[in-house]
């Protein structure tokens, strides 16, 4: 747990969904309606340095955040994506993976995903 990490000391009522080592929240500046972060709650930088029982650990977190997200939003599909480093676009230097719901009609062209997403976006 880093003392200064907003990820680290994150409200607990907050909290969307958890395991014994990750949970899930609502972005704070979504891309589109139901973008979530899946955090491991051990503090390192990237997916590189996560142990086994960490990446399993957010890849069984992914599937029930799908999930919630299906119930609760009915989305058409999902961009799920990992910002490494600052020239990645890494903000906050405590993993966390994006997942977020994709809409028929919310791009005007989706092909290319995530990486033209920002340019296509029509309002949700």
């Amino acid at each position: 747990m880093k003392k200064d990490c907003v990820f680290c000391n994150y409200p607990r009522r907050k909290i969307i969904l958890e395991n014994d080592m990750a949970f899930a929240i609502y972005d704070k500046y979504p891309v589109n309606q139901g973008h979530m972060l899946l955090i491991p709650k051990r503090h390192f930088p990237d997916i590189f340095s996560a142990t086994q029982e960490e990446i399993l650990a957010l890849h069984q977190l992914i599937k029930k955040a799908r999930e919630y997200l299906v119930d609760k939003y009915n989305p058409d599909g999902f961009n799920i994506g990992i910002n490494l480093g600052e020239v990645a676009g890494q903000t906050i230097f405590h993993l966390h993976i994006h997942i977020i719901p994709r809409y028929l009609g919310d791009v005007k062209n989706p092909r290319g995903g995530i990486r033209n997403f920002k340019e296509n976006i029509v309002d949700y």
